[in-house]
């Protein structure tokens, strides 16, 4: 493409937000594995009244157009919570996307790292959308398939354009992928030590592992908060999650959720680990074009009945009771119903590259790398 002039700017106001959430479709028209998002959600996403992580956080949104058309968008992001918790001044970018013209991408790319700088920050990462309790990290291998629900999809060419720009690797996230036919379906195939050491826990005196209760949603999903921000607390870039963004999170999926597969474990009747495994939407939302009104939600239940795959979302102990197998029993116990209920396929992700328990545990069930997602950093 010859080179032509282009502008940044300010998101302003709400033709320039809409305009904001539809350029992607313009990047990944001819796209076969792209999943347009709800237009629906991504405005309540990108509005601060309705997105409780506003309440902790600066978010400018940009713009790059050329001759009066959208060619690009960036966010850049300060997470006080972040900041707070670990104890330095870093800024994000995200929900970056951009036709295929590198010199329009790195103005964005500059734009985002510009701002941030000028917050009086000194590193800047992403992709974030908008932290690590959202979606993350840039695809840059494993493009031959569409994502599971809440992962990210990008064109390999933004691979080379963020690295250009003069990112580097901060941190690799790994997706596994688990087919339910090495075990034929059957829980007593999966590998003995696997299945030992989940039987050992599962005998030990107290503990136990149930499916949450939905007639009980708010009380179960108050269990759900101490567990999760307790099992991440030292993970790479974890940050806490406040109490109204848990329960924006929990209340948006609970739609899309199956009971069956939403576990806690308690020892003694206290919550100490959870599995949360999500059926793929993406696969019906793959359909609707990002609008489930006034016609979209008849293809959503039909494609619905045919999803065929689950993501393992959350799998977390509290740190003071890892080591005890009630993991592994969490696992079989999710392997049990997915099996029941016929789903092939189950993405584990996202896993940090340096995670070595995680990694040896999903392995140990049969799991393989098959999408990597890189975190990227620039020194400022």
């Amino acid at each position: 493409m010859e080179p032509s002039h282009f502008r940044i700017r300010k998101v302003e106001n709400k033709l320039d937000l809409m305009e904001f959430i539809k350029f992607p479709w313009r990047v990944y028209r001819d796209d076969p594995y792209w999943v347009p998002p709800l237009i629906s959600e991504r405005k309540d996403f990108l509005d601060p009244q309705k997105n409780p992580f506003f309440e902790h956080a600066e978010v400018e949104l940009f713009l790059a157009q050329r001759d009066g058309e959208t060619v690009g968008t960036i966010a850049a992001i300060i997470n006080d919570n972040h900041n707070a918790f670990h104890e330095e001044k870093a800024g994000f970018f995200g929900l970056f996307e951009v036709i295929e013209d590198y010199a329009v991408a790195d103005g964005l790319l500059t734009t985002a790292r510009d701002w941030v700088k000028a917050q009086g920050m000194d590193v800047i990462r992403g992709p974030m959308n908008m932290s690590v309790n959202d979606e993350c990290g840039l695809l840059v291998d494993g493009f031959d398939s569409s994502p599971v629900v809440m992962m990210t999809y990008n064109p390999r060419y933004y691979v080379d354009f963020i690295e250009r720009s003069g990112f580097v690797k901060a941190k690799d996230l790994y997706a596994y992928i688990v087919s339910t036919d090495i075990f034929n379906n059957k829980v007593e195939n999966i590998p003995p030590k696997f299945l030992r050491v989940a039987e050992a826990a599962r005998k030990r005196a107290g503990v136990r592992v149930r499916k949450i209760n939905m007639q009980d949603f708010d009380a179960e999903v108050e269990k759900a908060k101490a567990v999760y921000n307790s099992a991440w607390e030292k993970n790479w870039g974890a940050v806490p999650m406040t109490d109204a963004e848990f329960d924006h999170l929990a209340h948006g999926l609970k739609k899309f959720l199956d009971p069956d597969l939403l576990l806690v474990a308690e020892v003694d009747d206290r919550p100490v680990g959870i599995f949360v495994g999500l059926p793929d939407v993406n696969q019906p939302l793959l359909h609707v074009n990002g609008r489930l009104l006034p016609f979209g939600w008849i293809k959503y239940l039909w494609y619905r009945r045919k999803i065929d795959m689950l993501r393992g979302l959350i799998m977390g102990v509290i740190e003071e009771y890892r080591e005890r197998g009630i993991d592994a029993l969490m696992y079989v116990e999710a392997a049990k119903e997915a099996f029941r209920k016929g789903y092939k396929r189950c993405e584990m992700s996202w896993i940090l590259e340096d995670n070595v328990m995680m990694n040896r545990i999903i392995q140990r069930i049969g799991g393989e790398v098959y999408k990597t997602y890189r975190i990227y950093e620039m020194d400022l």
